[in-house]
């Protein structure tokens, strides 16, 4: 945003700090200079520079130049000129003119001045502080016609975007209300738009006349012969407008002004400004400034509620000063007044306390931190003393974190990955895989359609990540995520923590014994008996409904699915994604997914396991080459080497399976593996032998020979 500081100048005639001096306290004040231009001499005498401004989203009021004209009034306790623009009495009209506001949720305030007998033509400085020509050119702004150019000058003085209609071109008097489906208008960008029955319209008796907020229209615009004029300024909801901007890919200066809250009082103002300037080159003004206010826009926006701000709280927030002193109820009073507030002190209670009214300009202002927050930024946060807040104790750990801890690191070992998703997600997705349909929690301001709600469940995040890499030749994939998931209403949100898991794809090798295969429906129940597994309960079980009861949750095939049931409570659900589910996102492969509801886990108590000391004397290896027909499966040469019962024997696995030409057919060999070791001394020759003869003895036993 660009800012001239002569026209700064013109609302702070006593202003005395050089421009250099004024960029860098409006920077320290959260109003940032990023750039100054010295514009020189031949622009004017005195200070002239231009502002490159980056003004924060919700500092709409600052847009413009008066509003950074009152915020430099409150750092250096200036007194602001105030605008004010006188009108010629108007004469009677024969019929008022008439405004109906049809869509009240979107339309809080619409006011029209009739002009007659106006001339359209050239700018040129209209009254005293309004030097437009000098002003548009150091702007770039370019220069229309004097109707144009009046309404620019507008936005650009005070923040309140405005628009002129040619009266002779409507049809009956002004009607805001939402467009009917298909109903067309074709904006002043030459555009000729179809317009949605969501939009939010400015229309006359007959016909849409502009895009409230956002764009005028090409049939009403002004022209070199219009004579008549209606000029308009309204407050409009920034939710309508930016849905109906967004709609048609529009962003004009309106509309990012609206968008982000416009000044409800400001209307009127606007309205004189921009009615003065059209009536400098002649004309008259035709019966009452028409002002037509919604009251419940009114009692959210220029008729809010009081604030109570305590002194005492001040000094709690922000400490001392560097002189030592701290802010005193005087400072706190003036820099407040100084930037709108109205400020009535309570009786009755100890220490200096208010009740604030809240300008209409600053819909950012609704609790005491930030009028807290306005008094450090005014007096300037670098004049106050370097402290550091007290300290008294250590973190403290959520309750279930050693718990979160167990789970984490049992799923990590199981080969999963974690993950993070966000934390929205679409109202369809929503109604999808929420545990309890109609509890989920809608966003005031969402970002788009597709993050328009608190996910009530973990599920489609894991889907979209498991869709992001089979989609993308990831052919292998194992994820888990712990998160948050929300219930209720906008009103009461309850959270609660919980478990997703997504695999898709081929198990990895662990053994000789094992050859590759696909993950299955059996592999990730045993994950989830792991999980189970760190928690004591009386009894774990898996069932599954009907396909026909409609118990199953949808996200889920209804065949390949189960629930998971500990100490008699509903701890989750998991299985196969539902065909359409994965087609719906494109997802070829089969994919196992499942979600754990943590927080009546977590109301278990952990299984605390029982460890033995490592030994520390050496462990010894011993292999054996053996023959097996076909037939014998590992599950007879593993039981038979259990069933040893030896402790000093400590593992035994398969290292190799090969076949060997010199054996019969139908016989394949094994290299057994086995691990010896005591706990209290080390393994004598003699002992490892009789081990090694009861080895032998137990896999004969059980159809196997040595090899030779």
């Amino acid at each position: 945003m660009r800012v001239l500081t002569k026209w700064l100048r013109s609302y702070l005639p006593a202003l005395a700090v050089d421009d250099a001096q004024l960029a860098e306290d409006l920077t320290l004040r959260g109003i940032a200079v990023e750039g100054i231009y010295p514009l020189g001499e031949q622009h004017g005498s005195g200070e002239n520079s231009l502002f490159e401004m980056d003004i924060t989203t919700n500092r709409v009021d600052a847009m413009n130049h008066y509003g950074i004209a009152r915020e430099a009034a409150a750092i250096y306790s200036l007194a602001l000129k105030p605008l004010n623009f006188p009108l010629p009495a108007p004469r009677a009209a024969k019929h008022p003119f008439s405004v109906r506001i049809e869509a009240e949720d979107a339309c809080g305030r619409f006011t029209a001045r009739v002009l007659r007998d106006i001339t359209v033509g050239e700018s040129h400085d209209w009254f005293p502080g309004a030097e437009v020509a000098t002003y548009f050119a150091l702007l770039e702004q370019k220069m229309i016609s004097n109707a144009v150019d009046a309404t620019n000058f507008a936005w650009l003085a005070m923040g309140q975007p405005t628009h002129a209609f040619d009266l002779d071109k409507l049809e009956g008097g002004i009607v805001v209300r939402r467009a009917r489906k298909g109903e067309r208008l074709k904006t002043l960008d030459g555009v000729e738009r179809v317009l949605d029955a969501d939009d939010l319209v400015v229309a006359d008796h007959k016909k849409s006349l502009a895009l409230a907020g956002v764009m005028g229209g090409w049939e009403t615009m002004i022209t070199a012969g219009t004579k008549n004029v209606l000029v308009e300024a309204a407050w409009f909801d920034p939710m309508a407008v930016r849905q109906t901007a967004r709609r048609h890919g529009l962003h004009t200066d309106a509309s990012h002004r609206f968008e982000r809250g416009a000044d409800f009082n400001a209307a009127p103002v606007a309205s004189a400004l921009v009615s003065a300037i059209l009536l400098a080159n002649g004309g008259w003004v035709e019966g009452d400034l028409v002002d037509v206010r919604v009251g419940s826009a009114e009692e959210r926006t220029a008729r809010r509620k009081p604030v109570p701000l305590a002194l005492s709280e001040v000094w709690r927030i922000l400490g001392s000063t560097q002189d030592g002193v701290g802010i005193n109820s005087d400072t706190a009073e003036d820099m407040l007044a100084a930037l709108g507030c109205g400020l009535a002190k309570e009786s009755g209670r100890a220490g200096a306390a208010w009740q604030v009214t809240l300008p209409s300009w600053r819909l950012d202002l609704e609790r005491e931190i930030d009028l807290i927050e306005e008094v450090a930024r005014v007096y300037g946060y670098n004049r106050f003393a370097n402290t550091l807040p007290a300290f008294g104790e250590g973190v403290r750990a959520l309750p279930w974190a050693e718990k979160e801890t167990a789970v984490r690191g049992t799923l990590l070992a199981a080969g999963f990955n974690e993950a993070i998703a966000g934390t929205f997600c679409s109202a369809a997705e929503a109604e999808l895989t929420a545990p309890q349909p109609g509890l989920v929690v809608p966003l005031g301001n969402p970002l788009s359609d597709e993050a328009g709600v608190l996910r009530p469940s973990l599920v489609p995040g894991m889907l979209t990540m498991m869709a992001g890499n089979l989609n993308r030749d990831v052919s292998d994939v194992r994820l888990f995520e712990l998160g948050t998931v929300f219930s209720g209403s906008a009103d009461k949100v309850d959270e609660r923590p919980a478990l997703a898991l997504g695999a898709a794809g081929n198990l990895p090798v662990d053994s000789a014994l094992q050859s590759i295969r696909e993950i299955e429906f059996h592999d990730m129940k045993g994950v989830v008996e792991q999980v189970l597994g760190q928690f004591e309960m009386r009894a774990i079980y898996f069932d599954r409904f009907p396909a026909d009861a409609g118990l199953t949750p949808l996200w889920l095939h209804p065949y390949r699915s189960a629930r998971i049931v500990a100490d008699g409570v509903t701890a989750g659900w998991f299985g196969q994604l539902h065909p359409q589910q994965a087609a719906a996102r494109k997802i070829k492969s089969a994919v196992l997914v499942g979600e754990l509801y943590l927080d009546r886990l977590y109301a278990l108590p952990l299984r605390r396991p029982v460890a033995r000391e490592i030994s520390r004397f050496q462990s010894v290896k011993r292999d054996f080459s053996l023959v097996l027909n076909e037939k014998i499966p590992w599950e007879s040469i593993d039981r038979a080497l259990a069933e040893l019962r030896i402790p000093e024997l400590i593992e035994w696995r398969a290292r190799e399976v090969f076949h060997d030409p010199r054996l019969s057919k139908g016989e394949y060999a094994l290299l057994l593996g086995a691990t010896f070791q005591a706990p209290d001394r080390t393994l004598r020759e003699d002992e490892l032998r009789n081990f090694q003869a009861r080895v032998v003895e137990a896999v004969e036993m059980a159809g196997a020979r040595l090899r030779t």
